[in-house]
Formats: C-alpha cells, structure tokens, sequence
C-alpha cells in the first residue's frame, strides 16, 4: 500500500514535465545556468564575493540536473524522496538567496565605481559591460531564487501529501 501511495505522488520518466513543482525543473537550470555563464564573464577583483556566487551557482546546476535525472530514471520512489526533494530544494534557496544578495551588493558597489570612474574621465568601457553583465546576473539569480522557492514550497505540499 506504501508503495502505490508513494508512486502517485513522486512522477517519473516523462511525467516530470508536465508535474508540479517538477515542471520548475527547466528554468531551474536555465536561470541557475544564466548566473553561472554571466558571472564568469565578468571580471573579478580580489575582494569580491563572485567565488561564492560561482560556487552556487554551479552546485545548485549540477544538484539540480542530478536531481532531473534520478525523476527522469524513476529512481525516486522510495517513501524518502518527498522530504529529501524538499530539502534539496530549501538548502538551494539558501544558497542562491545569499549569492543573490553577494552579487547584489557587489553590483551596487560597481555602479559606483562607474560613476567614480566617469566623474574623473577615465575609459568606462570595460566598467560598463561588466556593470550590465551584473545587473543581468542579479536579475537571473533572484529569478533562480524564485524558482527555487516556488519548488519548495510545492514539494513541501507533495511531502505532506505522501
């Protein structure tokens, strides 16, 4: 009876795209993946917390395209996997809160050396890309975080359910 219980309520194969909260699945990785490519495009200097927004980053890619894969497979039908799915996707908001508001703070911080940087003449070129690559990335990544959020939330519901 445990087992037919737990199968209704964690999809396989193709089910995963069209369940929720596994439809977020997708975005997850194109968002997370956007944060990834347009942090690693920008230049970073030695006291700037992009390390850890990079780490993140791809932790949270590699978690969660390890995590498509096991739905994808069915591995996933064991009584356990509500409450892990939920924990997975809780630590990942975590994470990606706290690299957004890093990436934040260090875009605002860039922005005001643009305009340092402007006030005294200097060539704003290079400051200027990178301060719109940033803006892009902050912008992914409380999209990531959003996502990741809204995930929870629904497996929290499923685990309750199960």
């Amino acid at each position: 009876m445990a087992s037919s219980a737990s199968g209704d309520v964690m999809p396989t194969g193709g089910r995963i795209f069209t369940s929720f909260p596994d439809i977020f699945f997708l975005p997850e990785f194109v968002f997370g993946g956007l944060v990834w490519i347009l942090v690693a495009s920008t230049r970073v200097d030695a006291p700037n917390p992009l390390g850890w927004v990079m780490f993140v980053s791809i932790f949270c890619f590699v978690g969660t395209t390890l995590w498509f894969f096991i739905f994808l497979c069915g591995a996933n039908q064991s009584s356990v996997w509500p409450a892990l799915d939920t924990g997975y996707h809780f630590v990942a908001i975590v994470f990606y809160l706290s690299a957004s508001v890093a990436l934040a703070i260090t875009t605002v911080s860039a922005g005001l050396t643009l305009q340092i940087a402007g006030a005294a003449g200097l060539p704003t070129d290079l400051f200027l890309k990178n301060y719109r690559l940033d803006i892009a990335a902050v912008v992914m990544s409380y999209l990531a975080t959003l996502l990741y959020f809204i995930h929870t939330i629904l497996s929290a519901l499923r685990w309750k359910r199960s």
